[in-house]
């Protein structure tokens, strides 16, 4: 699975660890990724979407219809 959102399309962070005698050495952010099944009226079925936890909150305030257009609108095959 690629950590990446399929709404909001956020993707892995990558930087530098930097300790105490400031050495530096690469590193990287995951985004809290989660996968949810959704059920979706207009179309009948259920719906697998890998979304961040910040795109849950989305689906949940905008609704999944107009996320899935969203999503589409992206060229992400749903």
């Amino acid at each position: 699975m690629s950590a990446h959102c399929q709404l909001t399309g956020v993707r892995p962070v990558f930087g530098n660890n930097v300790s105490h005698s400031h050495r530096r050495t690469r590193r990287r952010w995951n985004p809290n990724i989660q996968n949810r099944r959704y059920w979706v009226p207009s179309e009948g079925r259920f719906v697998r979407l890998t979304l961040s936890a910040r795109a849950i909150r989305t689906v949940d305030k905008i609704g999944i219809e107009k996320a899935i257009a969203q999503i589409r609108a992206r060229g992400e095959s749903v």
